[in-house]
């Protein structure tokens, strides 16, 4: 179920999608006004997808429900930084084999750890079953590398989803309320996968990727960014449909 999920996916994200539209012309190029029909919806969903304007029309919705979180935590709180990939190709230490959203991610957590009093951070993610480390642990090693003591690191280095993080942190922590960071875009669903499980986190977003741009401009950030918000709301659907509404999502 967890392949089938990403890969079914990717048909709904724009480079996939547009791809698909243009082999499908080829395919039918004797019939001329289809295959018009369908380079045109190709050209403008490319247009739509890597302009400003399309991009973030897209994110504003999703980024715009939780503001940036600066309330000091207490003592004794966790910090739960959500996993977003890393590259074991790339040489040097674990801050550089961090993807750029996990870096995002890990400076805010490490924000969050520094509001509060012997707080914990939490980190999550698997291997993705390409890299012989989990996630988890480059993340505890990038921290560690930037300050932050090896025993005030929790690690769940099996979780492959939002959901099974989710079901980790109720395992380690029960109904403590802790801060959960994620990217500002990921934030609506996770804070609804949290709760629904009885978990009590304190949204801190990060990571944003609604940007002021040219209108007119096209570029592979806009493509990016819309690619990432379409994940979202594929997300969503397959949530709500998991569950069959016993939660709604925030909005």
């Amino acid at each position: 179920m967890f392949w089938f999920k990403k890969i079914f996916s990717q048909l709904f994200m724009p480079v996939p999608l547009i791809v698909l539209l243009l082999l499908f012309t080829i395919l039918i190029l004797r019939n001329r006004k289809l295959a018009r029909l369908l380079l045109s919806i190709a050209t403008a969903l490319l247009v739509f997808f890597s302009s400003t304007p399309g991009s973030n029309l897209l994110s504003t919705p999703l980024e715009s429900q939780y503001v940036v979180n600066s309330d000091p935590i207490g003592d004794g709180c966790l910090v739960m930084v959500l996993g977003s990939g890393h590259d074991e190709s790339i040489s040097g230490t674990a801050i550089q084999q961090l993807s750029s959203t996990a870096l995002a991610r890990l400076s805010e957590g490490m924000r969050q750890f520094n509001l509060g009093r012997d707080c914990k951070l939490v980190f999550s993610g698997w291997s993705g079953g390409i890299d012989s480390r989990a996630h988890a642990e480059v993340m505890a090693d990038a921290a560690i590398e930037l300050g932050i003591p090896k025993n005030r690191i929790i690690t769940f280095p099996l979780a492959k989803d939002t959901i099974e993080e989710a079901q980790f942190m109720k395992w380690e922590v029960g109904n403590v309320p802790f801060r959960l960071v994620t990217s500002a875009s990921h934030m609506p669903r996770a804070m609804a996968i949290f709760a629904n499980i009885g978990l009590t986190p304190q949204a801190a977003p990060t990571d944003f990727i609604t940007r002021q741009g040219y209108w007119w401009q096209l570029d592979a950030h806009n493509l990016w960014s819309s690619q990432r918000a379409i994940h979202e709301y594929v997300g969503q659907v397959w949530f709500q449909i998991k569950h069959q509404g016993e939660i709604a999502l925030p909005g």
